[in-house]
């Protein structure tokens, strides 16, 4: 039986190459490509439309394609993350997401064709150092230590919902400067906007309320 597979991924170039090695595989097939989140929902609010496996990209231009994994799911979909961002706490979140596979772009061919083959046999395929870390419950979740010590400080003010102006007072900073650092923040995290980031920050850091 073939396996249907749509891909999502916002590089035209990423998802030919992607489907040129699936169509060379006997028992796959290449049944959609989206470019985004918007696409990707119209392409599934078409009953005529089915897949068995999505090879997902996490940064997608209208948002963080884990969004997607519930979606899939509710039509039958399992979902691999095939993407460039490899660090812990990024896998961390696939899984708490609850996709099936994760597997980096860099890999080679037959190591996909191995994923999409495993994951829709029902299994899971994660990195072997993710699985390992896992057992021994090592996984590292917390995707704010890329953040300088300050920026800390500004995400901890944020998730407690104070506004820019009382930020500045407490830091001893302008708002201009605050502002700057959270557009940084975001950047860093991929996020878009503040609430994004107090929500992920309650998450994952211990916030007390220091008022």
């Amino acid at each position: 039986m073939s396996i249907a597979i749509i891909l999502i991924d916002d590089h035209p170039l990423t998802r030919l190459g992607t489907a040129r090695t699936l169509e060379k595989t006997p028992d796959m097939s290449v049944v959609g490509q989206c470019e985004d989140i918007k696409s990707t929902r119209a392409w599934l609010a078409d009953p005529a439309n089915t897949a068995d496996i999505a090879l997902l990209d996490r940064i997608l231009p209208d948002g963080d394609g884990l969004s997607l994994v519930g979606e899939l799911k509710k039509r039958g979909i399992r979902s691999i993350m095939l993407t460039m961002a490899g660090e812990d706490f990024e896998i961390s979140e696939a899984l708490t997401a609850g996709v099936d596979g994760y597997i980096m772009k860099s890999a080679n061919p037959e190591q996909l064709v191995h994923a999409i083959q495993s994951v829709a046999q029902g299994n899971s395929m994660f990195p072997s150092h993710i699985m390992q870390k896992l057992a021994r419950g090592e996984l590292q979740q917390d995707m704010f230590s890329k953040l300088s010590h300050r920026e800390r400080e500004i995400v901890e003010l944020v998730a407690q919902g104070l506004p820019n102006k009382i930020i500045s007072s407490r830091l001893g900073l302008s708002e201009n400067t605050v502002r700057n650092h959270l557009s940084n923040i975001m950047e860093k995290l991929g996020m878009q906007n503040r609430v994004q980031v107090a929500t992920s920050a309650l998450k994952h850091l211990r916030i007390t309320d220091k008022s």
